[in-house]
């Protein structure tokens, strides 16, 4: 194991009716006036917005709204946000939705108190100051809401890139289950696979010896894959979307990749993807995670085989550790597909004639070297046919 730092400082308040203590939370944490940032459509709906406001007025707090956050949040809404910040004074920032609103949200926030352009923090600049966030979390996907990460699309240029620093770690986030019970099974499954894939790019590690964190993973996929079908199967079962909510916190506040290398080639790869199709990041996800590990297999075939046989109950072949290793690869392909996942491009909407667009973009778009690593390092070729393998 490595040495390593850890600091999560956010709150969690989690079960029913939950949402009502977004303003008591607020004052908490020292907000005064509040920009509510969110999606659109669900949150409006369902009255979730109407009664976080209420949650507000109550304790006399004032606010702010700026709705209009799209899956793949954009650069240009992150602008808007901050421009208004500045202009209405704002001191606090209250994510209503999913990843991508609790994204954007941390952009804002980071960007605000910037002298310079917010994506110089999506180019490498680590976020050492931003306002205060919190989130009223409406999927489990992401884990943003325990996280000190965002990623956003810049559109010119069309790059999703990722920025990091525990200054937009959210000081609260309100997790209730009930608030995923009328996703649909497309979302849900996505979500599921993002969870899945948080916690596969931590088990794919060049650190030895760092048996807490891989049983914790251990047992955060399994909780994955027994509770999974269930919300497929019956999107009102509470006890189960309550297992997969915390589960999905849990794969990101980073508990489980301390002391330890690890991957995210599978991110990384994937970002092309949902930036050039605008599809959904666990749907890219579940495309891209067996091509880059049938990739990767060669580098360490025990480390696949244990996932194999720990996670995914294959019996170990001992004569033909990699049959093991691509059993385990290939039941958690199944799995998605299981849970309505697509498996390949035709599946996903993509197009193998963009392939050479998609590589050229993930290695020099942006400023990029030429080259991604995380449990190995790839390049032009390796990208290509990973890509490939794909179609």
């Amino acid at each position: 194991m490595e040495n390593f730092d850890f600091y999560s400082p956010t709150c969690f308040v989690f079960g029913k009716e939950t949402e009502n203590r977004a303003g008591e939370l607020i004052k908490r944490f020292g907000g005064s006036k509040v920009l509510i940032h969110y999606g659109g459509g669900s949150v409006v709906r369902s009255g979730l917005l109407d009664r976080v406001k209420s949650s507000l007025s109550a304790e006399g707090i004032s606010f702010v709204e700026l709705g209009g956050v799209k899956p793949n949040p954009r650069s240009g809404l992150v602008y808007e946000g901050i421009d208004l910040c500045r202009k209405e004074g704002v001191d606090f920032l209250l994510a209503v939705g999913g990843g991508s609103t609790i994204d954007s949200s941390k952009a804002i926030a980071a960007g605000v108190v910037y002298d310079g352009d917010f994506w110089d923090f999506y180019q490498g600049k680590r976020i050492e100051k931003a306002l205060p966030v919190g989130t009223v979390l409406t999927i489990a996907a992401a884990g943003s809401e325990g996280s000190g990460d965002s990623v956003i699309t810049k559109e010119e240029g069309m790059f999703k890139r990722g920025a990091s620093g525990d200054a937009i770690r959210p000081k609260f986030s309100i997790l209730n289950p009930e608030l995923t019970q009328t996703l649909p099974p497309y979302q849900t499954a996505c979500g599921i696979t993002d969870i899945m894939a948080h916690l596969y790019e931590r088990y794919l590690t060049n650190s030895k010896d760092v048996e807490v964190t891989d049983r914790l993973i251990e047992a955060l996929l399994l909780t994955m894959i027994n509770e999974g079908p269930k919300v497929i199967a019956d999107p009102d079962n509470y006890q189960a979307r309550a297992n997969i909510m915390w589960a999905g916190t849990m794969a990101h506040t980073n508990a489980c990749g301390v002391g330890r290398s690890q991957d995210w080639l599978s991110h990384m790869i994937e970002h092309e993807l949902s930036a050039q199709y605008d599809c959904a990041h666990g749907a890219g996800l579940a495309v891209t995670m067996p091509a880059v590990f049938s990739y990767e297999l060669s580098h360490n075939v025990m480390r696949f085989a244990q996932a194999a046989v720990r996670i995914w109950g294959c019996q170990m072949d001992f004569e033909n550790p990699e049959r093991t290793a691509r059993a385990g690869i290939e039941a958690l392909r199944n799995y998605l597909c299981s849970i309505g996942m697509p498996k390949n491009f035709a599946e996903l909407g993509a197009k193998e004639e963009d392939i050479p667009k998609m590589v050229q973009s993930l290695l020099y778009g942006d400023g990029g070297s030429g080259k991604i690593s995380g449990f190995i390092t790839l390049g032009e070729e390796d990208c290509t046919k990973i890509y490939q393998a794909m179609v």
